[in-house]
């Protein structure tokens, strides 16, 4: 559970991919068996329910089975689930507060569209706040367009004492920047692997993005190398490796990192229900790395 010091807020977010069958079923019992081996590579947090998951191509009871999967097998890491992608208001609530319910650490708000309306997306997510405990991570999700938020705005936010961290998808050094300023005691994630080593130099305090859902390992190095040791050209190193892994990974997303998943020893499915597929070539490619990653002892 989150205790509430800035520290809980930071490190690694694995984000947690669906794994499903042939007919595009959720496969809870290989789901249960990644959540376990994810939590194994040491991250602080995975994050159940989120973009790579698949979420808005899941339905309500899925995303709260899967969170609550997630919380039984974590072993002690936190976890956070997405909790307002319902269409309605009156639905949004009943969502959050079936989420806090799940027994996850944390609920993470997306933007819902109106990231570039200030005054409007403070009140929206204050006011949905109010219907949970739980801290409240943001999430600048992509698949409600417009979905980056202000500067000014995440620093209201994070006034209210109820939001402590965001994930920024801007992939814009000079935002992220913008966002560190005004976080105080919150966490900005980096979601944008080019710029993760200068986003941890500029003040960001942690990651949550794409590849750590495949190689979660590698981003707990980096930030052990930069954070807790202070080895900072160590820790780009690392992040020179990572940059390996984001490029075997980046094209046929999300089952490119299924696929690496798989290679790893968890038996996941590169079936996804968006429909991204793998091309001979892509393949090859995540094999090379995987060989590579194994001969180097990083994944």
């Amino acid at each position: 559970m989150f205790t509430g010091k800035p520290e809980e807020f930071r490190g690694i977010y694995s984000l947690l991919l669906t794994p499903f069958k042939e007919d595009k079923s959720i496969d809870y019992d290989v789901y249960a068996k990644y959540v376990e081996w994810q939590a194994a590579k040491g991250s602080h947090h995975l994050f159940s329910v989120c973009g790579s998951a698949e979420m808005t191509l899941l339905t309500p009871e899925e995303r709260i089975k899967c969170a609550e999967i997630a919380v039984k097998h974590a072993n002690g890491a936190e976890v956070v689930a997405t909790a307002n992608l319902e269409p309605t208001w009156k639905y949004q609530v009943e969502e959050v507060k079936k989420m806090e319910q799940t027994g996850v650490d944390g609920l993470v708000f997306v933007t819902r569209g109106v990231g570039d309306k200030d005054d409007q997306l403070v009140d929206y997510l204050s006011e949905l706040a109010e219907n949970t405990t739980l801290p409240i991570l943001l999430y600048e999700f992509p698949g409600f367009n417009p979905h980056c938020m202000s500067a000014k705005a995440y620093g209201e936010l994070v006034k209210t004492g109820k939001f402590k961290g965001i994930k920024d998808t801007t992939c814009s050094l000079e935002l992220i920047k913008e966002k560190i300023e005004v976080q105080g005691e919150s966490a900005v994630l980096q979601a944008n692997i080019p710029y993760l080593f200068d986003a941890y130099v500029a003040g960001a305090r942690g990651v949550c993005a794409t590849p750590t859902s495949c190689g979660a390992g590698l981003f707990r190095k980096m930030y052990d190398e930069f954070f807790v040791e202070n080895n900072i050209e160590k820790a780009r190193e690392t992040y020179n490796e990572i940059i390996l892994l984001d490029n075997a990974i980046d094209s046929g997303f999300n089952a490119s990192a299924k696929y690496l998943v798989q290679l790893q020893g968890i038996p996941m499915t590169t079936v996804t229900r968006a429909g991204a597929t793998l091309s001979p070539a892509r393949r090859r490619s995540i094999e090379s790395f995987h060989e590579y990653a194994t001969q180097k002892g990083i994944l």
